[in-house]
């Protein structure tokens, strides 16, 4: 388990951190999803112990990352986003020193279990030099679970990988995910929404938003949506004011002559989809397409921020307003 008490860093007089709170259980994959510089690098090296906070406090499998920092790295495993491999080793020679450093029992056997794991034991002699930039990725998890750590923590796991690789690594990290606390930073939003069971955004060193993608996405749009394609002459015309009085709806827009977005009441205790169809028709149009529209984590995130950046100018705004004088009151 992971638990974060109002972490605080400064570099400096700069606030990189900005007193950030939060927990993951076991057998949960979390996200810590932002932009380069919103603070994701710098959560993760305090979590395991390479840099002390300026506050705050937070907590690995129960001990304390700055008071209990050798039992912390006991139970932590760690893939930082440029790991340091030996190209002059070989895959076993560098897990062996790797299993040494930690004190891993039965080390020969926990290797070969480990690469296995990995899909890495057919390279086990292979030297770390000679490996693509998956192979090497899949080398550091395997570094990272030798010594069957609780937590896994990996920053930007998939970064520089191509297509095929990133699925490789995305399933592994989601098989670990089943029995190890996971924590993975990424700037990849489809990366998050794919992998993580919960999703925290950071902003400039602040949590902006804490939940599942599907929770993430309903107080985001506050309400659902549904798209129609309609057959016929001008059907947008006719159907926008006929939709609109159904119970449920708040608004009907027409991108196009042919085509609808239906937004629907939060909380709207029926399905209003048969309503939306018989409606069309009756009107005598014919409804070729009809869907529910999700909003993706990038929606969510870009949301995030604009609703972020908007209450500064907003305060800024009202504090800027002039005092009434008692006249103009009057």
């Amino acid at each position: 388990m992971i638990e974060a008490r109002d972490l605080t860093k400064y570099y400096g007089r700069r606030l990189a951190l900005d007193h950030v709170s939060f927990q993951a259980h076991k057998g949960e994959i979390v996200g810590f999803l932002g932009p380069n510089g919103a603070g994701k690098t710098t959560t993760m090296r305090i979590l395991t112990g390479y840099m002390p906070p300026s506050d705050g406090d937070a907590w690995i499998a129960g001990h304390h990352v700055v008071d209990e920092s050798l039992e912390v790295r006991r139970h932590v495993g760690y893939l930082p986003e440029n790991i340091a491999l030996y190209d002059d080793l070989t895959v076993w020679d560098y897990l062996a020193f790797m299993g040494q450093l930690r004190g891993v029992p039965s080390l020969d056997e926990r290797i070969a279990e480990v690469l296995e794991r990995v899909n890495l034991l057919d390279r086990s002699e292979s030297f770390i030099g000679s490996l693509s930039r998956g192979m090497r990725q899949r080398v550091g998890l395997a570094q990272a679970i030798l010594h069957r750590p609780e937590v896994l923590i990996l920053d930007e796991p998939t970064i520089g990988l191509d297509p095929a690789q990133r699925v490789e690594v995305r399933e592994l990290i989601r098989e670990i995910g089943q029995e190890h606390t996971v924590m993975l930073s990424t700037h990849i939003l489809s990366e998050a929404q794919e992998l993580c069971d919960r999703v925290l955004i950071i902003h400039q060193g602040r949590i902006l938003a804490e939940d599942t993608p599907a929770e993430l996405e309903l107080r985001v749009r506050g309400a659902q949506q549904v798209r129609l394609e309609v057959g016929g002459e001008a059907p947008a015309e006719a159907l926008g004011p006929r939709l609109s009085a159904l119970p449920g709806v708040l608004r009907v827009a027409t991108p196009t002559p042919n085509h609808l977005e239906v937004e629907l009441a939060p909380d709207t205790p029926h399905d209003v989809r048969p309503a939306l169809a018989r409606a069309v028709l009756e009107a005598g149009y014919d409804l070729r397409e009809m869907c529910t529209v999700s909003l993706s984590l990038e929606d969510i995130f870009l949301q995030l921020i604009r609703d972020e950046q908007a209450e500064p100018a907003d305060t800024a705004a009202s504090d800027a307003a002039p005092t009434p004088t008692p006249d103009e009151e009057a």
